[in-house]
């Protein structure tokens, strides 16, 4: 598998901490910044993360900020992307299994390093279920792409 990943300068120390576990695990990924001490627009990482994992270049994306929140709003606005605020298990897992979320969004100012580099565990070992949320998911892309088809 192979990922991208992002953060602002808020949590610079998490991503670090995450690459650090990716790599132990031996997952390739690629960082799309910020770098230490450099202060970013986190709208303009999330949209470089987003954009990279919708063009197929990666499967998935893990984007950190501050709380999570801004990251999740700005990689949503990408056509195709499902992103998804995790920070407990369950929702994790959720995000992936009901959801099909490609990409994992957390605050450094909301869980700590060993609880995020968990989260990514699970979210990494989650695939989409399908099932009942399969026609859910479904829906999502068809008034995606309806919007999309409309703003023109």
């Amino acid at each position: 598998m192979k990922l991208a990943i992002g953060c602002d300068e808020a949590a610079y120390a998490l991503k670090v901490e995450i690459m650090n576990h990716l790599e132990a695990k031996g997952i390739e990924f690629k960082d799309f910044g910020a770098a230490k001490g450099e202060v970013v627009l986190y709208p303009d990482v999330a949209y470089a993360v987003a954009d990279a994992v919708a063009a197929g270049e990666f499967e998935r994306g893990i984007l950190v900020c501050g709380t999570g929140i801004g990251m999740a709003i700005c990689a949503n606005k990408v056509p195709g992307i499902r992103a998804a605020v995790c920070h407990d298990p369950f929702s994790t897992e959720r995000s992936r299994k009901s959801n099909n979320a490609q990409i994992m969004c957390m605050g450094e100012r909301v869980i700590g390093v060993e609880l995020a580099k968990y989260l990514v565990d699970v979210w990494l070992d989650c695939e989409f279920a399908g099932g009942g949320s399969a026609p859910k998911v479904d829906r999502i892309n068809e008034l995606e792409q309806e919007h999309i088809k409309n703003a023109k």
